[in-house]
């Protein structure tokens, strides 16, 4: 690749981050993000703010893409020159006793890179800071689409909380019933006890739930770095998704695509500076001896090349070519990795709406037909406790299962939304 393209191609790399919010985090100095206010509902603007300020991993990445940047300005230093003094032919025996038949010697030495290597290596560390930012993009993309589903997870766990809520104030409701037909004769003592256990038991499951949306809010809070989640659970009519558009984006967009490229290119920076290698340097060097004997001077001049009689930097030079291949190959195998995984979450996307669909205005709708059905049918003496307990527990099955999938859609649509770069992982908010 000439000199034109490989710097053509991280300056395109570099520009695909360059706009939006999403490179904010990995291109400069980040601002700390603005504390969430206590008692602020969650949504999904708040949670990727945090995570664009905030995150430990972001900052670390950026950190180091910064770091990058500035090795790459010390790439380009050249050598510094060699200032040396010699003394010669002194403090020996006989006539060299003493200083009078020394001489010394001053000489100043430079190292002169030939072959282009300065350059290369220069280019070379600034492909490596363009690949640091890419890498660091690919970690900002990942911890936005983990912090977007802890949110959905989030708030899945709450309406279960809240399910697990309505299903313990049911099963209440029944126990009175049950109670009042043992009181009238209608039923036998042990309906009532089971019954009792039966509303004992999903009591109990309201603190299970309630402990499970408190590990998904210290989960969410610690993706920003924080130990307490002060906000409050998600708010609901702010957190719905639209449809998604396949093709509002290319693959090519995607941070791993970049990354993969930034990192075939860094990788051919790294053959061009080994094969540079293959040139020895020349070392100049001149100065002035001075002879005390007779008090006279003399200029020196002497030049160095190494010869590269041993190592000839060969082999490193075709590892790095082995290198490049295999870079290549990734780059494509990555290409065609996000392509099937497009086309699965779109297909993922569609099943999961229509079996949402199908779940609340079927499933749902006709299993609490029949609890009510039942219910009323045990209260008149017409359906044992069992019937009525079968019909109670499909509802709350049937409702849970409206709940996964509603989480569920939400999730397919956040990855197919992470890989074709639409909002919220365009760097906007909703």
């Amino acid at each position: 690749m000439s000199k034109f393209r490989q710097g053509a191609l991280c300056i395109l790399i570099a520009t695909a981050f360059a706009g939006g919010a999403i490179a904010a985090p990995c291109s400069g100095p980040q601002a700390d993000a603005q504390a969430i206010t206590p008692g602020t509902p969650l949504t999904l603007d708040i949670v990727l703010e945090q995570v664009r300020g905030a995150s430990p991993d972001v900052r670390r990445a950026a950190l180091e893409s910064q770091a990058r940047k500035a090795d790459s300005v010390q790439a380009g230093r050249g050598f510094n020159p060699s200032i040396g003094l010699e003394v010669e032919n002194f403090s020996g025996s006989g006539p060299l006793a003493g200083f009078d038949q020394s001489e010394t010697t001053f000489s100043i030495e430079q190292t002169f890179q030939l072959g282009g290597k300065r350059s290369k290596r220069q280019q070379a560390a600034q492909a490596n800071a363009t690949l640091g930012a890419a890498e660091c993009a690919v970690i900002l993309r990942e911890t936005e689409l983990e912090a977007a589903l802890l949110l959905y997870d989030l708030l899945a766990a709450s309406q279960v909380a809240g399910l697990a809520e309505q299903a313990a104030d049911l099963a209440d409701t029944l126990l009175e019933t049950v109670s009042k037909r043992v009181e009238a004769g209608a039923a036998a003592p042990p309906e009532q006890s089971r019954a009792h256990a039966d509303a004992a038991a999903l009591r109990a499951a309201v603190y299970q739930a309630r402990a499970a949306v408190e590990q998904k809010r210290y989960d969410l809070a610690a993706l920003w770095g924080s130990s307490e989640p002060r906000f409050a659970l998600p708010d609901i009519d702010r957190t719905a998704l639209s449809e998604p558009r396949a093709g509002g984006r290319r693959e090519e967009t995607h941070p791993q695509i970049a990354m993969a490229a930034a990192s075939e290119s860094a990788r051919r920076a790294e053959r061009d500076v080994a094969r540079a290698s293959l040139m020895p340097d020349l070392t100049v060097s001149a100065g002035i001896r001075q002879f005390e004997e007779s008090g006279e001077n003399a200029f020196l001049v002497g030049v160095r090349v190494p010869v590269p009689l041993f190592d000839q930097n060969r082999d490193a030079a075709r590892a790095a070519g082995y290198r490049v291949d295999a870079e290549r190959l990734n780059r494509l195998a990555v290409e065609a990795k996000l392509l099937a995984s497009q086309r699965a979450a779109v297909a993922q996307v569609r099943a999961a709406r229509e079996r949402l669909t199908l779940l609340e205005d079927a499933a749902l709708p006709a299993a609490r037909s029949a609890y009510d059905a039942s219910v009323q049918g045990y209260a008149a003496g017409k359906f044992d406790l069992t019937t009525t307990l079968d019909a109670r527990k499909g509802l709350i099955e049937a409702s849970m299962a409206v709940i996964a999938a509603n989480r569920d859609l939400n999730a397919e649509s956040l990855r197919l939304r992470s890989i074709i770069g639409a909002a919220p992982f365009d760097g906007d908010f909703q």
